[in-house]
């Protein structure tokens, strides 16, 4: 009886998308699944790396029962030696949100990469196309002076360099594209955004005691190891030397925490336990920055569930929520 209700509002109400966001490892599956059952629809994916087919253990995406239960978009599209930006993600939601709209549901966008979420709700800088070339000769001067291209961005572009983690590579490798092609600062040129999409959201935040989730962070990575992680990561590299024909440009995938590092550890790099670290620290810090990027993104209506684990309850009640919230039939 509810769904019905539901499904004869949708087809008067404005166009109304939920995005269900917030840190790694917080909770967002089961719950998101247990919300989307309620309200009869599929959901989105916002999550950068979950694009990536084969990345199914360290990136934590749903399992193949939960997709059977809910049909869940923007997973698996792209192989791991491919490229794929955010304005090629927006264009393809685009087209998924239509579809879920025209079949009277609310679309359910859950993840929390919060650029992905940025370029839908206001719109993302596109920015000239890649230069492969230049990028080339970027990476090999790289090689021969590490952390000579932050330095760079340092002096070209100060303010960009700020945003940029020093490790961060491949952000570096784009403010400098952006500088060298257009002579004009990433920063200046970001101010040119293109239009969120034409739509209401609301947004739900997830949120955990930090102590709290940095437990579940480590208890996770432990499980993510004894399901296969370390496989997972030797299959990916060899699919990955197989299939690329210019191994000197830096994969995002491979960018992945825990990919990266148990490849450092397959590479002799460091032993598996200072991997294991690795993974532990980067993905609390991976959290931390999450926190720090959603502060700043406006109207987020904050759930607190420390110490609640029931995902069933919970997403009952944030259902309760979106009725007061989007005017859903009682």
């Amino acid at each position: 009886m509810l769904l019905c209700m539901i499904t004869i509002y949708n087809r008067r109400m404005k166009k109304v998308i939920i995005i269900l966001l917030g840190p790694t490892a917080v909770g967002k599956t089961e719950i998101s699944i247990n919300l989307a059952k309620i309200l009869n629809t599929e959901i989105i994916s916002s999550d950068s790396m979950q694009i990536y087919k084969f990345m199914d253990i360290g990136t934590a995406k749903p399992t193949p029962e939960q997709r059977k239960e809910i049909t869940h978009h923007m997973i698996d599209i792209v192989n791991p030696w491919e490229y794929f930006s955010t304005g090629a993600y927006i264009d393809k939601v685009k087209i998924i949100i239509e579809k879920i709209f025209n079949e009277d549901k609310i679309p359910l966008v859950v993840g929390g990469t919060g650029l992905y979420l940025r370029a839908m709700t206001e719109g993302i800088f596109e920015g000239p196309d890649a230069d492969w070339n230049l990028r080339k000769q970027l990476i090999e001067t790289e090689k021969r002076h590490p952390g000579y291209l932050y330095k760079l961005l340092k002096e070209v572009d100060p303010v960009a360099a700020e945003k940029i983690n020093t490790a961060d590579l491949r952000r570096t490798i784009r403010a400098l594209e952006v500088f060298y092609k257009e002579k004009k600062k990433i920063t200046e040129m970001q101010k040119q955004f293109t239009r969120g999409l034409p739509y209401e959201f609301l947004k739900i935040g997830i949120t955990r005691d930090r102590k709290e989730l940095y437990k579940i962070i480590e208890n996770r990575i432990d499980e993510m190891l004894e399901k296969g992680l370390i496989e997972e990561v030797r299959k990916i590299l060899y699919l990955i030397k197989k299939n690329s024909t210019d191994c000197s440009q830096p994969l995002p995938a491979l960018q992945a925490i825990g990919y990266k590092e148990i490849a450092g550890y397959l590479s002799d790099l460091y032993s598996l336990s200072e991997a294991i670290r690795l993974i532990k620290k980067r993905t609390k810090m991976y959290a931390k920055r999450q926190y720090t990027w959603f502060k700043k993104e406006k109207d987020i209506v904050w759930f607190d569930i420390t110490n609640r684990f029931d995902s069933d309850k919970i997403a009952g009640e944030i259902f309760d929520l979106i009725k007061t919230k989007i005017l859903l039939p009682s």
